[in-house]
């Protein structure tokens, strides 16, 4: 019998620029690490919520994401695979050929992915990482070049797009964003009066 996996870590962000929030859980299963949320925002004109679950290796590589989006009356989803090639709803996209990690428009959560797998030394970059970067809300799957650098034991410099987009990203010990400057906050539920948000499944 498979073991259930073991909760690592839960938790929320806040969105800072906007109305949102998100819950999320790390777990540690065997050989695999695994990354789930919710969020609840408002797009443009309506409400979203927007449900994930992302499957690594041992080495914080990424294999499968699922990802659903509910706004309005519509609703999308959107299933990842990755084998060495990326899959997208089961149509191979040759666009993200070489990219390691999955990266959520929406979400902090997959900054951990390269922050756990390049294990940077202080003072250390990455070098141009290109991360198979998913769209919201649409829901697409595209490429996009970003760096990494490590200021601190818990700093990190985040850069994408040749340095069109520059921000400071401090982590936990787990890897996981504490501050992503101007956009997202690590809170706790006392801070945001929503201890019953916990029951969310």
């Amino acid at each position: 019998m498979t073991s259930a996996p073991q909760l690592i870590r839960a938790g929320f962000w806040r969105w800072l620029q906007g109305t949102g929030l998100e819950r999320f859980q790390l777990l540690r299963a065997p050989d695999q690490w695994i990354l789930r949320g919710t969020i609840l925002t408002l797009t443009k004109h309506d409400p979203a919520e927007a449900r994930y679950e992302i499957v690594c290796d041992q080495s914080w590589k990424t294999m499968s994401a699922n990802i659903s989006l509910q706004t309005g009356n519509d609703e999308r989803v959107l299933r990842i695979r990755h084998d060495g090639r990326w899959y997208e709803n089961d149509q191979l996209n040759e666009a993200v050929n070489g990219c390691i990690d999955v990266d959520l428009g929406w979400s902090p959560s997959t900054n951990t992915l390269p922050v756990r797998r390049l294990q940077l030394a202080v003072g250390e970059s990455s070098g141009l990482v290109t991360a198979a970067w998913v769209r919201f809300p649409e829901l697409t799957l595209q490429p996009l070049p970003q760096e990494y650098r490590r200021l601190s034991a818990q700093e990190y410099l985040y850069s994408s797009r040749g340095g069109a987009f520059v921000a400071n990203l401090s982590v936990d010990d787990e890897g996981l964003v504490l501050n992503y400057e101007g956009f997202w906050q690590r809170v706790d539920c006392t801070d945001i009066g929503l201890g019953s948000f916990l029951a969310l499944r």
